[in-house]
């Protein structure tokens, strides 16, 4: 996550001009010491680029990235405000879901921290009036899409960045600021994440450990989580991965199984934007296939669900 220093050098630099590091050094007031980590943090996440000048000098510029435009549209249109000091890492993340009206408690089990972690994230934004509303539920003021926006671009480029140092073809699906679903392109990087602690098969590659394995075109998906990946989840990041109705079909296969209720995976579909796609499955399992036309989700026909399922009658 970009730290107040990085936020500085970002701001300093965001109207596309060249610095040396004396002229960073003279401008933020930082050390040399701290200010060469900045630099070299915000090189390697692509931030920045770097070229030499007389003497082996530096000279560092920002690049097009989306977390330099993004921050350079929320300055522009903000700024009036000192953002390098107001958002700190846990700020950013308590911003994501600032999107819509949400309770203290929900953000903070969203996060997995303290009521108070999230009331001293919020701390900085109540005292700037940003908020509307400003409790019991919380959600940043109309004007302030420009930083929902940023905090976008961050998020995404932390999980991209992540998954990309162990498998370079990494692509991010979905992702909240503790959670990603990543899909990849290279077998060696499948490898890669198989191996690695923080990662988990998810998707139709999972299908298996509940009794239904079906054919799986190109590499598997991956779930990067605090907690271990839910038949909840499960079904979701299928659906988020492909709604076409073969995989539709799928997701309602393992639904049908392994009995998940609709109360249990609406809960976890709103957090994926699938609430209504998940209404949508219910309704098949029910027994109306007819397609309502109102969400993206493409439901099978009834005898193609119907011949899928004769083939795991036994599961």
């Amino acid at each position: 996550m970009l730290s107040k220093a990085g936020l500085t050098v970002l701001g300093d630099l965001s109207s596309g001009r060249e610095a040396t590091l004396d002229d960073l050094l003279a401008e933020t007031g930082y050390s040399r010491t701290h200010l060469y980590r900045v630099l070299d943090g915000l090189l390697s996440a692509g931030l920045l680029t770097e070229s030499r000048g007389h003497h082996n000098q530096r000279h560092v510029r920002v690049t097009n990235h989306p977390v330099v435009e993004a921050y350079r549209h929320l300055t522009s249109k903000l700024g009036h405000v000192e953002w390098a000091t107001l958002l700190s890492p846990a700020t950013v993340r308590v911003c994501w879901y600032l999107d819509d009206p949400r309770r203290v408690a929900v953000i903070a089990e969203r996060l997995n921290i303290s009521r108070q972690g999230v009331h001293s994230a919020l701390s900085p934004l109540k005292n700037r009036a940003m908020l509307s509303p400003a409790g019991p539920e919380y959600a940043l003021a109309d004007d302030m899409s420009p930083l929902l926006e940023f905090v976008r671009a961050v998020v995404v480029h932390e999980h991209r960045t992540r998954a990309r140092s162990l498998a370079p073809s990494a692509t991010v699906e979905w992702c909240d600021p503790i959670r990603a679903l990543i899909r990849v392109s290279e077998p060696d990087d499948t490898d890669a994440l198989q191996s690695a602690d923080d990662w988990q098969l998810t998707g139709l590659a999972k299908f298996r450990e509940f009794g239904l394995q079906f054919f799986l075109s190109g590499e598997p998906a991956f779930w990067y989580a605090p907690t271990e990946v839910t038949l909840a989840d499960v079904v979701c990041h299928t659906l988020v991965l492909d709604s076409s109705s073969r995989r539709v079909s799928y997701a309602m296969l393992l639904i049908e199984t392994k009995g998940i209720t609709e109360e249990l995976l609406t809960s976890t579909a709103r957090w994926y934007g699938l609430k209504d796609e998940v209404s949508e499955l219910y309704r098949a399992l029910d027994g109306d296939f007819e397609p309502s036309g109102e969400v993206t989700v493409r439901l099978p026909s009834e005898p193609e669900y119907s011949a899928l399922k004769a083939q795991y009658v036994d599961v």
